[in-house]
């Protein structure tokens, strides 16, 4: 069966923040014509239209381009994408970028959900991550985006530099004010390669201590679910029948199509990545050439270890039964020795035949997977 899910990447931006190693070019708005008739080409060897449930438009920001570009794009797009009746239609957005002239594109588009990347509300914690809004900003984005889609969701980031648990306290009752239909809550990550990694070594910027990143992260379980939004994955909170579908898809190891530079898809079991460099990306396509730089076909075990570990992230979990249909893997033949321990030191638990992340084992979720990922006899601690 042809996927039905499909993801669009618009790598340009205004500026690149201190901490973002996403595939982007700050500063060569002049390349978007080149874009939009690359993703035009890359679209038509698709040989017919696929109709999709879920679309997502991701970078970078698409809404950095002007009303007139982002409306060709998303033309040609739905061309190839037809959006089934019901299906979920999202587009990322920096808030210093809706105007009513960008917000009446998307209505007239059809997008159903915007994320909005407002990071914080304070702004000294704003300029210490390089963003280029205002608190302001966000709330008036929220209000011209009421109404013209159905779902406003807000991201935030966590454990700034410098930033103290009041500021985030602040940060999540200003968000909860706002009604926002779904919230993603992210802790601060220093990545190789971006400027914050390089401040981070010259001792210019410091992370924030475990104990306070860990306060933080409670203060958001509770504080969003007594708000009345679902924690339903480790950094994601919906309010009910607001999920973002587009990403449960890749959570629960559905395939979906993708272009645009970067830009990885996961059709017939194998998965393609465009070449991360924009410029790269648009001399291949636009000579006619496929921009694909890699290519992976994981083993069936490898690939049945990477989807329990996108289930176990779902604070729903993972069904015995339904996994071992879905994988043809046992789940004890596959991670009995891990899942056991973890479950004995009270990281995940199990009722009728499911396995969830426990409270505790949220907090330390990520230490886990290696373990479950590994190809190899797993030790139990003491």
């Amino acid at each position: 069966m042809s996927p039905r899910a499909a993801y669009v990447h618009v790598p340009f931006c205004r500026h690149r923040c201190g901490y973002c190693n996403f595939t982007l070019l700050a500063g060569r708005d002049d390349l978007i014509d080149d874009f939009l008739r690359a993703i035009e080409q890359e679209l038509s060897w698709l040989g017919q239209p696929r109709p999709v449930d879920t679309l997502f438009f991701g970078g970078g920001t698409p809404t950095h381009l002007s009303p007139g570009q982002l409306d060709r794009l998303l033309v040609s797009v739905l061309r190839w994408f037809p959006l089934s009746e019901g299906g979920e239609f999202s587009i990322e957005a920096n808030p210093s970028d809706v105007r009513p002239a960008i917000v009446d594109v998307l209505s007239r588009h059809g997008v159903t959900r915007v994320s909005l990347g407002a990071q914080s509300f304070d702004p000294a914690m704003l300029a210490i991550l390089e963003r280029d809004h205002s608190p302001e900003e966000i709330h008036r984005a929220v209000e011209q985006l009421r109404g013209a889609v159905d779902v406003i969701g807000l991201d935030l980031i966590f454990a700034v530099p410098d930033e103290t648990l009041d500021i985030w306290q602040s940060d999540l009752q200003t968000a909860i004010d706002l009604r926002p239909d779904h919230v993603s809550t992210y802790g601060l990550t220093f990545e190789k390669g971006t400027t914050y990694w390089s401040r981070l070594k010259r001792g210019e910027l410091r992370q924030a201590g475990e104990e306070l990143e860990r306060a933080m992260y409670a203060e958001a379980i509770d504080r969003l679910t007594a708000a009345g939004l679902e924690h339903y994955e480790v950094s994601n909170f919906a309010a009910p029948g607001r999920r973002c579908r587009h990403n449960e898809v890749y959570w629960t190891g559905g395939e979906y199509f993708a272009v645009g530079p970067g830009a990885a898809s996961h059709t017939g079991g194998v998965r393609r990545t465009n070449h991360r460099s924009t410029l790269t990306y648009l001399k291949r396509v636009l000579a006619g050439d496929s921009p694909v730089a890699e290519t992976e076909q994981l083993p069936p075990e490898d690939k049945a270890r990477e989807r329990l570990v996108f289930a176990l992230r779902r604070l729903e979990g993972v069904d015995r039964r339904q996994f071992a249909e879905q994988t043809g893997f046992e789940l004890d033949e596959l991670a009995g020795p891990a899942l056991a321990d973890f479950v004995k030191h009270g990281m995940l638990e199990e009722h009728d035949g499911r396995i969830r992340l426990t409270r505790a084992g949220l907090f330390v979720s990520d230490g886990l997977w290696p373990s479950l990922l590994a190809d190899q006899r797993y030790t139990a601690r003491g």
